[in-house]
């Protein structure tokens, strides 16, 4: 349910600083918190509720501008600072996404070390209650670490409070890493309740930690020829395989409008927002400020309603990147995947039967309206008070991982036919036609992936653990800048600030010192 309890953020800070508590009057401290069930429920929401930070959140669709699909015209660190990301500018100082994910990951991991440590030492749960607070909590730490893991590899191992004793800490091997992280889920799977989301009103569940540990599971799947590993792909398909409750929603639009969010079946989990007092910039970002704009390819990767390959989209003048918008209209859009049209506008984006024009630039004269809410109520901008939830899984994620392992596994079976047939069928795209090789499925299933799942926060890393991504995105043309990725860049360095700090103990990543 959308009516989840948003909470202050509980003052959780260093254990060491207990001594310096002086109770002040605006938030609980810590000698009178953490004594009642309702404390820890507060300070649990408190975690879910770190979930809201852009980056795992409103921010996801900038994760899409380091790729093919989109270019990010901001430079600030707001949005991940992503116009100097890809045309290789990475570098310890650098801010926006290589600074933010590390320190905001860390920073939300303290708090739910904290959480952990305080549930050890209280009394009024049973066993059973205890632990489900402790999967819970190690789920969204898991989820934090995931975001640590697939930018930099090696990081510090995290998982007690720390103290001015234990406050430098060294990074770990990536594989110890990984191995936290699916410990941390492994917990979860088995203490978590099988409640479906809608259920379980906004919390982590059995099911769909199952589906994201197959998501960090797909990540190392490959090898770096990017090869499939079969005992990580047998591995993922047995996870996926073993979730149920959950379905496609009747239309593809009704997982990103708020309105129709509670009622969806599809949605597995999502970071909840409500306005006025939970709100977003969501679609102030969006639509005004065109934080992304989708690549005149990425259009072209959208089918004919035919299932035949996309026309090329017709540009302006001697442009490489800028769309004609006085021949190719968001009409143009109905001519394709329906996907496509609920997921970009050009030129102007349509709110309530209101056509806007963004207050910003428009580089390659599109936008993405995928997340734009359709409930607001003029004016359109600024004073707009986002609401809808970010979804970070839903069960057409869960049907295209199932069709990509099964598919390396056995090659295109029933099992794959029937799994992507679901997605485009929902879609209003025709079967895909019998016989394809492995081969030529592969590439099916990697442009369903990159059409469904555009702007949620999944093609960077799909490019990455597919070892793609320097091909792709040193082959782009149509972007405003030149794309330049090498292979260092598939992980980032660690930021400097934290290096400067640690006195020697916490070392840069290899290829940045």
């Amino acid at each position: 349910m959308k009516k989840i309890i948003y909470a202050l953020l509980v003052a959780l800070s260093c254990t060491a600083c207990n001594d310096l508590d002086l109770n002040p009057n605006d938030r609980p401290s810590s000698g009178t918190f953490w004594q009642t069930q309702e404390d820890f429920d507060l300070a649990l929401t408190a975690s879910y509720g770190s979930m809201r930070r852009s980056g795992y959140s409103t921010t996801m669709p900038c994760w899409d501008n380091l790729t093919d699909n989109a270019y990010g015209q901001h430079a600030e660190g707001q949005y991940g600072m992503t116009t100097n990301m890809v045309q290789g500018s990475l570098d310890p100082t650098s801010s926006g996404f290589v600074s933010d994910t590390y320190l905001g990951a860390l920073q939300d991991v303290a708090r739910v070390n904290i959480f952990l440590s305080k549930l050890k030492e209280f009394a009024g749960f049973d066993e059973d209650s205890k632990k489900r607070y402790e999967a819970e909590a190690r789920m969204i730490r898991a989820f934090y670490y995931s975001f640590l893991y697939r930018s930099y590899g090696e990081v510090p191992i995290v998982s007690e409070p720390l103290t001015l004793e234990t406050q430098y800490q060294e990074k770990k091997p990536a594989d110890d890493v990984y191995k936290f992280m699916m410990d941390d889920i492994d917990f979860a799977i088995t203490n978590l309740p099988e409640n479906t989301f809608k259920a379980a009103k906004g919390r982590w569940t059995k099911d769909v930690a199952k589906a994201y540990k197959a998501r960090m599971i797909l990540y190392t799947a490959y090898n770096d020829a990017g090869q499939a590993i079969q005992a990580k792909m047998k591995e993922a398909k047995t996870l996926l395989s073993e979730i149920s409750g959950y379905s496609l929603a009747n239309d593809f639009a009704d997982n990103f409008n708020d309105a129709a969010q509670e009622a969806s079946p599809e949605i597995m989990m999502s970071v909840k927002f409500l306005a006025p007092n939970a709100s977003s910039s969501a679609d102030m970002w969006y639509g005004e400020w065109v934080v992304s704009s989708p690549l005149i390819n990425f259009i072209e990767e959208f089918e004919m309603l035919d299932g035949s390959p996309g026309l090329a989209v017709p540009k302006k003048g001697t442009s490489k990147f800028t769309i004609n918008s006085d021949v190719f209209t968001n009409a143009s859009l109905t001519k394709r995947d329906p996907r496509l049209a609920k997921t970009v506008f050009i030129d102007k984006y349509v709110i309530n039967g209101v056509a806007y024009t963004p207050s910003n630039a428009r580089p390659t004269g599109a936008g993405v309206s995928k997340f734009l809410s359709q409930n607001q109520i003029a004016p359109f901008g600024y004073s707009t008070l986002s609401q809808q939830d970010w979804v970070i899984m839903r069960y057409a994620d869960v049907l295209l991982m199932l069709a990509e392992a099964e598919n390396e596994l056995n090659g295109p079976t029933a099992l794959v036919y029937t799994s992507l047939d679901a997605i485009r069928k929902r879609a209003g795209m025709p079967k895909l036609p019998e016989g394809l090789t492995k081969d030529v499925m592969r590439q099916k299933i990697r442009h369903e992936r990159r059409v469904e799942l555009a702007f949620e926060g999944q093609h960077y890393f799909d490019l990455k653990r597919w070892k793609t991504a320097k091909t792709v995105l040193n082959a782009v043309q149509d972007a405003p800048v030149v794309y330049k990725f090498e292979d260092k860049h598939y992980l980032w360095p660690l930021p400097q600030s934290e290096i400067d700090k640690n006195q020697g103990i916490l070392v840069q990543n290899p290829n940045y010192k």
